[in-house]
């Protein structure tokens, strides 16, 4: 499975279908973040999608016959957190990815608010690795896209 972001061509904002729920992870009292994948471009892909509330309820009351159920999971965990993250995981058979038939999403691309070594260009770096991760590259890119994504819309497909 590859990462969302490593598909696209540039960082424009797009549309995805075939979406399918793997988790929903309450980051804290503000803000929630959907796992989730897609086929995109004959492809399965993974991403994260950043929500508030409002979206995260209009999403699930898209998930077909399990929309109430799942609202109401959400609303339990809300009630019952006593650490943060919480996490809500679909990958089971008993509780199986949530699948979003006939809606588009469309989504923005997100980027690091600062670069890691950002305002530090007269200073030498300093930073030493040790142990196992000490041999591998730095993966990050100054103003490089997140695999995290911002709703920028929801589209439903109508069939005649």
């Amino acid at each position: 499975m590859r990462r969302l972001i490593d598909a696209l061509a540039d960082d424009t904002d797009f549309f995805i279908e075939q979406v399918q729920i793997t988790a929903i992870v309450f980051d804290n009292s503000d803000d929630v973040t959907i796992w989730a994948t897609t086929f995109f471009d004959q492809e399965l892909h993974f991403f994260h999608l950043g929500l508030q509330f409002q979206s995260l309820d209009l999403i699930l009351r898209l998930s077909d016959t399990r929309a109430a159920a799942l609202q109401e999971e959400v609303a339990e965990a809300l009630a019952t957190v006593t650490e943060w993250p919480c996490l809500l995981e679909y990958t089971t058979e008993e509780k199986p990815p949530v699948v979003l038939p006939n809606v588009a999403l469309k989504l923005s691309c997100t980027y690091p608010a600062d670069g890691p070594f950002e305002g530090e260009e007269d200073e030498p770096d300093e930073t030493f690795m040790i142990g196992m991760e000490a041999d591998k590259e730095d993966e990050y890119e100054p103003g490089a896209p997140h695999n995290i994504f911002y709703l920028e819309g929801v589209f439903l497909r109508v069939e005649p």
